[in-house]
């Protein structure tokens, strides 16, 4: 049952902000990052694939590793949370602020107004920086390493469009997150662990700002929100959703 409290909160919001995480596309079948390794990955630890100097040590194995990844997100669809989601922003203003390197919300329907931690399919020039679009890759053909794709702008590499441990976020992306947050009737908080700063501290300024906050989450964080709803994604936004015609 929707509680009575969010389900006022989402009836009466015309701007809706939602701050999602790792959570929102579980249900879909994605690893979390610190999942298990399957298969040749199993003997590395994702926390050290994932940095500046991993790439500069061995460029075609961090390469090949995300082009794992990104296979894996391809083959995987939007859950019934994302498209809760398209269809609510067809009766209110929804801005999507997201920690998922993944593009569920995008091919749910939504617009994603930032990716806070960068996306699997958005890569980037190591040296000049240029975007580059290429074709997601066949798992059979991933295998130890591979060479990064070279830059025809430059000849540098071509990186992963994600942001690493120990880098910035991209330019501009916490103060648009920000903004949108403080021009919301509400931010509905879904599917984040609270463990990950800076977009921990976002549900605080939410509060701080007097933006109603609703969290769903199975699983206790200990973030600020005015109901926290014990819920996943694909269970607690389709219900919500239902609601507000």
């Amino acid at each position: 049952m929707v509680p009575q409290h969010a389900r006022e909160l989402a009836q009466a919001a015309r701007r809706v902000l939602v701050l999602s995480g790792a959570g929102m596309s579980a249900e879909s079948g994605v690893p979390t990052f610190r999942d298990a390794q399957t298969g040749l990955w199993h003997r590395y630890d994702p926390a050290e694939l994932a940095t500046p100097q991993a790439w500069a040590r061995d460029p075609g194995l961090v390469w090949a590793w995300y082009e794992w990844r990104r296979s894996l997100v391809a083959a995987c669809q939007p859950n019934a949370g994302h498209r809760a989601l398209a269809e609510w922003a067809r009766i209110a203003e929804m801005s999507v602020v997201t920690q998922n390197v993944d593009d569920l919300h995008e091919r749910a329907g939504s617009a994603v107004v930032v990716h806070l931690h960068g996306s699997l399919f958005a890569h980037r020039c190591d040296s000049c920086g240029a975007p580059v679009e290429l074709p997601v890759p066949d798992q059979a053909e991933i295998s130890g390493r591979l060479a990064p794709p070279v830059c025809v702008h430059c000849t540098g590499r071509i990186r992963p469009g994600v942001v690493w441990f120990g880098e910035a976020l991209p330019a501009g992306a916490l103060d648009e997150a920000m903004t949108q947050i403080e021009a919301s009737d509400l931010v509905m908080v879904v599917g984040t662990s609270g463990m990950v700063h800076p977009a921990a501290a976002l549900p605080g300024l939410a509060v701080s700002a007097g933006v109603p906050v609703v969290e769903i989450n199975p699983n206790p964080t200990g973030l600020p929100a005015d109901v926290h709803w014990p819920v996943t994604a694909a269970v607690g936004l389709p219900a919500l959703v239902d609601q507000l015609g």
